[in-house]
């Protein structure tokens, strides 16, 4: 039972197919834009439709596109200077979550000095930029263009950073499904997948209430009728749109009330072996749930009835382990790997990765307490 509860977006959002056009008539008078993005966004093309719109309105531009996948601390403190040496008047990030994760450590750091490292830990980034800050989102999958959170890599310690704090949230957000159209059926399967993740680890999370509730349910059930056709015929406009829609309503959700063990693991994993984010997650996810069920056993049945109606002759526990059949088989029939040895994680890595494990905050919020040995023997049965 919920006493209380606090529910606070500081991004505000425009949704549309096409939207990437009201760009250029944002109140924020910004003359010079320093654009964050990746190799992959230019090469698909998907940055020129941005540009375009920038000049058309008379705004020049200056473009950051060395952004790798899970950006590392020193790519974004690099980045940082480079934003300080621009003469730019404002941050657009165009991307997926990494480029959206970068220009929120770009900014972090250009408006308050240091290293990124500084700022790993929750609230210790504690005053506002005054660098306008818009996120485009081209996948539809991380959130990351309405949450407060942003993950980078620490190659030297193998280990993910998450910066948690309000004043890392992007003023306001683009979401284009047009963007994504490009995307490809790999990325766009992984990605999916993580947002199905985002809502389903919020909907159990100990500080799950009642607002994240509904956007984590209607995100699934959103992603469940959408998501195969967005990977098969990613010309869908109807389920590129769903599944932007979907993405960010799961990101509105854990803004809220957080994730769990699926993220705490695909972090140490993605650590430890390089595997990616949505890749991670979709493999962890089908295990985490099952090993969780004994402890949110009601909630499971709510997820599992968004795949399929509840069978009235079953009991609780058996529904909610149908909702764990019925997601591993949605996993599988996107042709996303099923096994860590597939990933090219080392049987010798499990310890490791499960010691890391609980080195992140997310699994606190877990509704099944996990030691290093109850993850071990979960990795163990997806090697």
């Amino acid at each position: 039972m919920h006493s209380g509860f606090q529910f606070h977006l500081p991004t505000k959002i425009i949704f549309g197919f096409g939207k990437t056009q009201e760009l250029g008539q944002l109140p924020f008078g910004m003359k010079r834009a320093f654009l964050v993005t990746d190799r992959g966004v230019m090469q698909a093309g998907i940055l020129e439709q941005v540009t375009k719109v920038l000049s058309e309105h008379g705004i020049s531009f200056t473009i950051y596109d060395e952004v790798e996948p899970d950006p590392s601390v020193e790519t974004i403190d690099f980045a940082a200077k480079a934003y300080i040496d621009s003469d730019c008047d404002a941050i657009i990030a165009v991307g997926g979550g990494s480029p959206i994760d970068a220009a929120k450590g770009i900014r972090a750091v250009a408006s308050n000095g240091g290293s990124i490292r500084d700022y790993a830990g929750v609230n210790l980034l504690k005053k506002p930029s005054s660098i306008p800050f818009v996120a485009i989102p081209t996948t539809s999958g991380t959130g990351s263009e309405v949450t407060i959170f942003a993950v980078f890599s620490d190659w030297q310690e193998k280990r993910k950073v998450t910066v948690t704090s309000p004043y890392l949230a992007p003023d306001i957000s683009i979401v284009d499904p047009k963007l994504t159209l490009s995307a490809p059926a790999g990325i766009t399967a992984a990605s999916g997948m993580d947002a199905f993740a985002h809502a389903a680890e919020t909907f159990v999370s100990r500080i799950s209430q009642p607002a994240s509730d509904a956007l984590a349910l209607s995100a699934m059930r959103t992603a469940v009728q959408y998501l195969r056709r967005a990977v098969y015929n990613g010309e869908d406009q109807e389920a590129r749109i769903k599944m932007a829609e979907a993405s960010l309503l799961a990101g509105m959700a854990f803004n809220q009330s957080y994730l769990g063990l699926t993220h705490a693991i695909g972090s140490a994993l993605s650590g430890h072996a390089h595997v990616s984010h949505g890749v991670a997650i979709a493999l962890l996810l089908p295990s985490v749930m099952d090993y969780n069920l004994v402890s949110a056993v009601e909630k499971y049945a709510e997820i599992a009835a968004v795949f399929r109606p509840a069978d009235p002759t079953k009991s609780t526990m058996e529904i909610a382990k149908q909702g764990v059949q019925d997601l591993t088989q949605l996993r599988d029939d996107l042709g996303l790997p099923t096994t860590l040895r597939e990933v090219g994680v080392k049987e010798e890595q499990i310890p490791l990765i499960a010691e890391d494990t609980l080195k992140s905050g997310m699994w606190k919020f877990n509704p099944r307490k996990a030691s290093p040995e109850h993850v071990q023997a979960l990795l163990k049965t997806i090697y």
